[in-house]
């Protein structure tokens, strides 16, 4: 398995780019999601993790998809790029 490459600063302007474009169309879904801004954001889960206040466990649990974050956390993520959580019916 090949070792993870943090982005460039480029790359993560495109990562935010391509994020923001899925989330306009509803293309973006937990808990995908979660990794895919983190790994966007060039940040490895322990950054991602301190950043945000979070246990390391806590973070790859929602990445995996075996627990339901609470909508504190999930605004906390998404603030890294300006979303806000909104549910669909």
């Amino acid at each position: 398995m090949a070792r993870w490459k943090k982005p460039t600063k480029d790359e993560i302007l495109e990562n935010r780019q391509t994020l923001a474009e899925r989330a306009r169309t509803g293309d973006l879904r937990l808990p995908n999601a979660v990794a895919e801004i983190r790994e966007g954001s060039g940040m490895t889960q322990e950054e991602f993790t301190n950043m945000l206040a979070l246990t390391r466990r806590h973070v790859a649990e929602i990445e995996a998809g075996a627990a339901n974050p609470m909508l504190e956390t999930l605004e906390k993520i998404g603030r890294l790029f300006k979303f806000s959580v909104w549910f669909v019916r």
